[in-house]
């Protein structure tokens, strides 16, 4: 069981790492709150959201996610739309960014913006469901949800981490320079992932 902890939580480090719009968005939330505990709407859906995934991924949706190309190719086209929107959100908004003004979302619309770019991404419906659920069948009982938990405790462990970096990234010479690039790199990152989804779209 130990090897199946571990195995989960050094792949579900690597899938989280890569900085997207679920990061940028916590990480925005915690250095916009003036208490850490401001951002902990935005933390906990998006945890939660990478919570169910992940065990939706290991009880077998991963199973009907690839069951068809066409399956694939709607939630793929979709996802390029989604991104791309995205993308302009965040671009846009570093304009406005105020030191020590910045405003942060209410709880509900921290839940909703979470939960959107947590479940309409495609890259990370097809990262959580497609490589970790993959990856569950090696295992078996409680060794298959030992490794989802690790997964699922990374997301976790990530999200207060990185809401608390932008915290305290918030507080340091109030932060904006610093947001305003992150938000300009993030944007780039997820045109860019949109725009190789795009291109897998085509026939071959």
């Amino acid at each position: 069981m130990l090897s199946a902890v571990i195995h989960g939580f050094i792949l579900a480090i690597g899938l989280i790492l890569p900085l997207g719009a679920q990061n940028i968005f916590i990480f925005n939330q915690g250095a916009r709150a003036p208490r850490i505990t401001g951002a902990l709407a935005a933390i906990i859906a998006a945890a939660f959201s990478d919570t169910l995934l992940i065990f939706l991924a290991v009880s077998g949706a991963s199973l009907l996610l690839f069951s068809g190309p066409r399956v694939q190719r709607l939630i793929m086209a979709g996802g390029v739309l989604f991104l791309i929107w995205i993308g302009f959100s965040i671009w846009k908004e570093q304009a406005n960014l105020k030191p020590n003004h910045a405003e942060l979302f209410a709880a509900k619309k921290q839940v909703t913006f979470a939960l959107s770019v947590s479940l309409l991404n495609p890259h990370a419906l097809l990262d959580t469901i497609g490589v970790i659920g993959t990856n569950a069948l090696n295992y078996s009982g409680s060794e298959k949800w030992a490794f989802a938990a690790a997964c699922a405790s990374v997301s976790w462990l990530w999200f207060f981490g990185l809401a608390w970096c932008g915290h305290a990234v918030g507080k340091i010479s109030d932060g904006t320079r610093i947001r305003s690039l992150v938000n300009k790199l993030s944007a780039v990152m997820i045109w860019g992932i949109a725009l190789y989804l795009a291109f897998s779209l085509l026939p071959r």
